[in-house]
């Protein structure tokens, strides 16, 4: 079934409600969709052990988990309790449905590709050469040695920077395809267009996550160091880290329905206070 979508201007406060309703989805099914994330992290493990298409495998998956992660949602919202199905439901449409979704995850999965190995041109392999050395428990003295290396930062910039661009047409596209039944070049543009004419709501949901983690972060490091704990506190770290990647998915739905003027339930939805 395709459903009408309308592309809609939001105020940029719903950036802040789109995080708000993540929380919120989140209170109603934790172990459900903290179960969900931590299935697509074991399966994506399993992925970069396959020798040369580990990488590329685990990149064309990443628009099924942003849609996955939607589809769970509206589930949550249905009082529904999302099962690992909610990841291949989008292949399990129309045949045109399920290219056009293989086409969006596998163009994906090269275009980071190409980002890679254009920041290792820019870099020089210097940002790869400091990975090897972390994941060798290299000296200390020769790790810091390396991360000296003044080429690091711009391969952090051109990393960084490509993805943040990559994301734009890619943001929407595969809910676009799953429910507006939208071919390929459609999709990117309307998502590339959404995120443009809402460019302010996306901007403050960026920077509220990003003071978010970073309030989370200093405070566990502070709170596990007055309690003379630090060894634990990168462990709690990683599982907060991992709980808010989880929320912040779930949040995905409602930038969706508020740009594109798709049904959600009133109870959550109707909420902007």
């Amino acid at each position: 079934m395709t459903m009408q979508l309308h592309l809609q201007d939001v105020p940029a406060r719903n950036g802040r409600l789109w995080i708000r309703h993540g929380f919120k989805v989140f209170q109603r099914q934790p172990l459900a969709l903290s179960s969900l994330f931590g299935l697509f992290l074991f399966v994506g493990f399993i992925a970069m052990l396959v020798p040369g298409l580990g990488p590329l495998l685990t990149f064309a998956s990443l628009p099924l988990l942003s849609l996955g992660f939607m589809l769970a949602t509206h589930l949550v919202l249905q009082k529904k309790t999302p099962t690992a199905g909610v990841f291949i439901a989008p292949l399990k449409l129309t045949p045109e449905r399920r290219r056009n979704q293989l086409i969006l995850c596998f163009s994906y999965a090269v275009a980071v590709v190409v980002i890679g190995l254009l920041a290792d041109w820019v870099d020089g392999g210097s940002t790869r050469d400091l990975q090897k050395l972390i994941a060798e428990n290299a000296d200390n003295e020769v790790i810091a040695n390396a991360a000296t290396d003044p080429r690091l930062i711009w391969g952090v910039v051109t990393r960084l920077g490509l993805v943040t661009l990559l994301s734009v047409p890619y943001w929407h596209a595969p809910a676009l395809v799953h429910w507006g039944g939208q071919g390929v070049a459609q999709a990117l543009f309307s998502s590339t267009l959404a995120l443009w004419r809402n460019k302010a709501a996306f901007a403050l949901n960026a920077l509220l996550w990003g003071a978010l983690l970073m309030a989370i972060a200093g405070a566990i490091s502070l709170v596990f160091g007055l309690l003379g704990i630090e060894k634990i506190a990168p462990m709690a770290l990683m599982a907060t880290g991992l709980l808010m990647s989880t929320v912040f998915y779930a949040s995905l739905y409602f930038s969706f329905v508020d740009c594109f003027m798709f049904g959600a339930p009133s109870d959550v939805l109707s909420n902007q206070g």
